[in-house]
């Protein structure tokens, strides 16, 4: 099992919350651009956890 890092998860959360850019594409940063699952879930309850009304 690999280890989270937090710091990037918080990174990559604020930044499709905000609509920033995906650094690797240039596009807005959404969700689906998460390929690791692992990392995909902890930006998803990331999200869910720091944004209100959800």
């Amino acid at each position: 099992m690999n280890t989270i890092n937090q710091v990037v998860v918080r990174i990559a959360a604020e930044r499709i919350i905000s609509g920033g850019l995906n650094p690797k594409t240039e596009k807005v940063y959404i969700i689906d651009d998460i390929t690791n699952q692992e990392y995909r879930i902890a930006v998803e309850d990331y999200i869910l956890k720091n944004t209100e009304g959800i």
